[in-house]
């Protein structure tokens, strides 16, 4: 079986810290990453538990309290029904 060449992105800083990693263990990044794929191909599933950021209820209300004061700057006097009803209808647009 040939092999192929693919390209990764990583943030420069990451990818140094994985290389110490990996030279650490005895192994280059390209037999990490290798391990990696074969695990996800062989086990059908990525071989490790992924979660969501944790829910942090402050941070959200203080992106809601940004969001309200950017409508409150744009619309003064407050909007009509129609006009959060023709704003709906342009965010579904978009998803089509």
């Amino acid at each position: 079986m040939s092999n192929v060449m693919y390209c990764l992105r990583l943030d420069e800083n990451l990818k140094n810290r994985f290389e110490k990693t990996c030279e650490s263990m005895g192994i280059s990044m390209s037999a990490a990453l290798n391990m990696f794929v074969t695990a996800v191909v062989n086990e059908q599933r990525i071989p490790f538990e992924i979660k969501a950021k944790p829910y942090n209820p402050d941070e959200i209300w203080r992106s809601l309290e940004r969001a309200r004061m950017k409508v409150c700057e744009k619309y003064p006097d407050g909007m009509t029904l129609d006009e959060i009803n023709e704003i709906i209808d342009e965010v579904r647009a978009k998803k089509d």
